[in-house]
This record gives C-alpha cells, sequence and structure tokens, in this order.
C-alpha cells in the first residue's frame, strides 16, 4: 500500500481536542466555545487562561485564588536572575526565554504524569501556575538585563498586563495600554494546532518535564514563519516610511514574490478575527478617547488599504500580527520583544494542550516515505 506524502502534515488531524475551535471561511475563532470578541470584551487574561486550563468559566471566588497564585509566583530565584546575566546581551529575548525555562525544570523537577497518582492534578496545577506566572516577568526582566541594568521587582497588586508594563517602565500602568495589552494576550492565547503547539504536543507525549515543554514550544515559535512576524511587520513599516509609499512599496515586493508580513493567514480565508477585534479596541479605548498613535498607524492602515486592492481576491487579509506589533511598539517595547509577549500569552494554551495530552496520552511516532539509495555494499576507504 502506498502512503500518501503531505508536507507539512497540512490538514492531517494530529489530536481531538476540546480546547479552541476555528472556522477560516467565516472568521471565527473560539475558546471552549466562547466567542474570542467577546473574551476580548468582557473577559481578562487571567480569567481566560484559566477558562482553557479547566474548560470552565471560573467562579469569581476561583478566579481570585488563580490570581492570587499568579501574582504570587512573579518572584524569580537569584540564581536564575544569575544565569539570565551570564547571557550575553545580544542574546535574542526568546533565546533567553527558551533558555531559562528550560532551566526552570531544576525547580520543578517531578514527573510530568504518573498514571495512577493521586497529586497529579495538584503538581499539574501548580507547575503551570508557575510558568505563567514567570513568563511575564522573565520577559520584563530580560528589557532591563540585557540593556546593562537591574529589573525593576514585580508587583503583587496589578494585573499581569499591568505588572508587565510597570515592570517595563517603573511607573503606574496607563489603564488604556494595560486594557489593550491585555486584549492582546487574550487573543493570542490559544489557536489550535499550529507548529508550536504541535511541538508542546511531542514533547509532552513523552512525559517531559512541563518546563521542557513550553522551552521546545518557545523555540517553534521564534522561527518567522510563525511567532517572529510581529518583529518584521514593524520592519516593513519602517522601510515604507510614509503611509504614500505604501502602494509603490507593496507592489515592488509583490513582483519580487516577496512575502507582505502581517498579510494572510493559513487558516483565514477572511480578515484574521483577532485583527478586526485589535482594531476595534484601538478605536474604542484609545481614538475615541481623544488619542492618537504614530505615523506608524497611519503607514499600516495605507498598507491595508492597498492589499485590500491588490490581494483580497485570493483570501488575504490582514493577522494579528499587523496590528499587535504596533501596538506593543507604542507601549514602549522594543520589537525584540514582540514575539516574547506573543509566548508569553501562548504558553496558556501550550499548557492547556499539555494538559489535554495527558489525559489520553500515546507518544507521537509518525513514519516516513523512504526515498533513498537501494540496498549496496560497504566499499573499504582504501578503494574509493
Amino acid at each position: 500500500m502506498t502512503m500518501a506524502y503531505i508536507p507539512g502534515l497540512a490538514g492531517v488531524p494530529a489530536t481531538e481536542s476540546a480546547i479552541s475551535y476555528i472556522d477560516g471561511q467565516a472568521g471565527v475563532l473560539s475558546y471552549r466555545g466562547y466567542s474570542i470578541a467577546e473574551l476580548a470584551q468582557f473577559s481578562s487574561f487571567e480569567e481566560t487562561a484559566l477558562l482553557l486550563l479547566t474548560g470552565e468559566l471560573p467562579s469569581a471566588d476561583e478566579l481570585a485564588r488563580f490570581t492570587e497564585k499568579l501574582n504570587e509566583n512573579r518572584r524569580v530565584k537569584y540564581n536564575i536572575r544569575s544565569l539570565m546575566k551570564c547571557l550575553p546581551a545580544t542574546t535574542h529575548p526568546m533565546h533567553m526565554l527558551q533558555t531559562v525555562m528550560a532551566s526552570m525544570a531544576s525547580f520543578y523537577p517531578s514527573t510530568a504524569y504518573m498514571a495512577g497518582d493521586e497529586n497529579d492534578d495538584t503538581y499539574i496545577r501548580e507547575v503551570s501556575e508557575n510558568i505563567l506566572a514567570h513568563m511575564g516577568t522573565l520577559v520584563a526582566m530580560w528589557e532591563h538585563l540585557r540593556n546593562g541594568y537591574d529589573p525593576i521587582n514585580p508587583r503583587i497588586d496589578l494585573s499581569y498586563a499591568g505588572n508587565m508594563l510597570y515592570m517595563l517602565k517603573g511607573k503606574e500602568p496607563d489603564p488604556v495600554w494595560e486594557r489593550l495589552l491585555d486584549a492582546c494576550l487574550i487573543l493570542h492565547a490559544e489557536h489550535t494546532i499550529n507548529a508550536s503547539t504541535f511541538t508542546a504536543l511531542v514533547t509532552g507525549s513523552t512525559l517531559a518535564n512541563p518546563c521542557s515543554v513550553v522551552s521546545s514550544a518557545i523555540g517553534s515559535l521564534s522561527g518567522p514563519l510563525h511567532g517572529a512576524a510581529n518583529e518584521k511587520v514593524i520592519t516593513m513599516l519602517e522601510e515604507i516610511g510614509d503611509a504614500k509609499n505604501a502602494r509603490a512599496y507593496i507592489e515592488n515586493r509583490l513582483a519580487n514574490k516577496q512575502v507582505i508580513w502581517g498579510m494572510g493567514h493559513r487558516e483565514y480565508k477572511t480578515k484574521d478575527p483577532r485583527a478586526a477585534i485589535l482594531q476595534q479596541l484601538i478605536q474604542e479605548h484609545l481614538l475615541d478617547k481623544g488619542g492618537k498613535l504614530s505615523k506608524l498607524f497611519e503607514i499600516a492602515l495605507a498598507v491595508e488599504e492597498v492589499c485590500k486592492d491588490l490581494l483580497a481576491h485570493k483570501g488575504v487579509y490582514p493577522n494579528v500580527d499587523f496590528y499587535s506589533g504596533i501596538l506593543y511598539r507604542e507601549m514602549g517595547f522594543d520589537p525584540a520583544s514582540y514575539t516574547p509577549i506573543f509566548a508569553i500569552s501562548r504558553s496558556a494554551g501550550w499548557l492547556a494542550h499539555w494538559h489535554e495530552q495527558l489525559k489520553k496520552n500515546k507518544i507521537y511516532r509518525p513514519t516516513q516515505i523512504y526515498i533513498g539509495e537501494g540496498e549496496r555494499r560497504y566499499t573499504p576507504i582504501s578503494q574509493r
């Protein structure tokens, strides 16, 4: 029987999951059955993360307990901080995050899952809380450490998004930016079986330590074809320089068969719902209240209009990275931190899939189609 080779396993079901759902034709994304638009409008990252992990919207008491645990675990042990200080200042934040997350297995060394152990649920809950709590702190710390400064200590009285902004700037977070960052974290938290989530599933299926599971997913997310696109968007917009240059720039890239960063998505044949939600939130929470965005945002709007004219007939529209990178820039984050912020958010989805994988675990072992030489005889090196 001849097996069909499908490059990239495109469209091949790798698992069954109750975590998220995408309808690419209609532009629909839901978490655990809840519309992403409603979650972005009414929920918080903390509540959304708990929904992904448990499957249900929490009660007020459950959310308060979870939030308290996240806040309590924001502090980083001094030897993790020492490890970070030993990294070269040129280390990309994603490489730092992958390295440090892997090292955290030393602090949570228990095996990920042992069938029949009554403490499994407790361990899974506690290590998930620690990983989620540390992710934001590590990214914020590295912004200071790689520039030669001591990091700003986290605060337990701020929201997840608010604390990240505080650790970046050392001052009370602006409520508008806190709200928009919170929405970005919600929108990036989960997106079915993408490359990094599949990486987490494969690593998790071996019963590896959960810190190793998340570290491997971070490595997958670091590639420009997956998570690093939002950095590329900023570079592209800076190259365009002015809104009036947008059409010529885009036409030139298309003529040379170059990628238009932030445009198009493998799953969506219409505008990415997350991009549409971000635009709406920017309008409601910033522009309608007298705020303004930079020239970069004006260029982005011009690029979208040009791409709508040139690419919409092919089902190519803005994806979430197109606008999230601009927002991170406005908040004061360095472009190199955009993908780590994505990783912070997506760690909730990775951990949810790790939980789900453990309940029905079977190690991943795909096969291959051999296309090499037939049987050959070894020739001694003296005769070659």
